[in-house]
């Protein structure tokens, strides 16, 4: 039990990755704090995780941030482990992208990181050993066409994460983030959506259309992801701070 003593919270906790991160740092000790939009998948995935809590909240909005912090510490204490996974992209051409669109991508991609970490900082600082890790994406180390909004806030997720790190590097608190490919997610469902609707593929076909990027032909999972998220929170990792790892199968960068 690696973790033991630690208090993760994990934002977009109900599903997808979040979930598969919550469910990783369980079972090496850690007590978990899911948050999230949707009460029912935080419900359904806490009850798959003995002792998890929840904080119903929208991480775009620094008061309800603010109350689930509340609600995770009065459930277990201070948060040493700051896991920014909530996300959300959408699909258009750049000259089609509405300032409404934008701003809707950059609150949950990256001004929800500005909220999750000042609301967590106190407690990560006071702690012996503490870790920020942000699911950003391959689309913060690399370029992609239609999803202007969503590389440039994951972009920007990956710039934060190397400023928090040089900022801190003299602290106990590390600061990475891990950088998925295409993964078997509700987003990339929804991806799979957009393509069958624009172009008439079936779901195999647009499905093997994402896989493409992969080298190795298929979708990331959400387990492999959930593993470099453990590894990152590892005490006998603490020398790796301000690095942005790509979980991508050989995509090269």
């Amino acid at each position: 039990m690696r973790l033991s003593g630690h208090h993760a919270l994990v934002t977009g906790g109900g599903t997808g990755i979040g979930a598969a991160i919550a469910k990783a740092l369980a079972a090496d000790g850690a007590k978990v704090t899911l948050v999230g939009r949707r009460e029912d998948k935080l419900r359904e995935t806490a009850a798959r995780i003995e002792g998890a809590a929840i904080a119903v909240a929208d991480v775009t909005s620094r008061p309800q941030v603010d109350a689930s912090f509340v609600a995770a510490r009065a459930a277990h204490g201070p948060v040493t482990i700051l896991v920014n996974n909530a996300g959300a992209a959408s699909s258009a051409p750049f000259a089609e992208v509405r300032e409404q669109d934008w701003r809707s991508i950059m609150a949950v991609n990256l001004d929800a990181l500005l909220h999750c970490c000042q609301a967590a900082l106190p407690d990560l600082l006071a702690a012996p050993s503490a870790r920020i890790v942000t699911i950003a994406s391959v689309a913060g180390l690399k370029g992609y066409a239609y999803v202007a909004p969503y590389v440039a806030a994951k972009h920007g997720a990956v710039g934060l994460t190397r400023a928090l790190a040089t900022e801190f590097v003299k602290t106990a608190l590390t600061v990475n983030a891990v950088c998925p490919g295409f993964t078997e997610t509700d987003m990339v469902g929804a991806a799979v959506q957009n393509i069958q609707a624009k172009t008439g593929r079936g779901a195999d076909e647009a499905r093997a259309e994402l896989a493409r990027f992969n080298p190795q032909g298929r979708l990331i999972t959400p387990e492999e992801v959930a593993s470099a998220v453990l590894w990152l929170c590892l005490a006998e990792n603490g020398s790796v701070t301000g690095q942005a790892i790509p979980i991508a199968g050989g995509e090269i960068m």
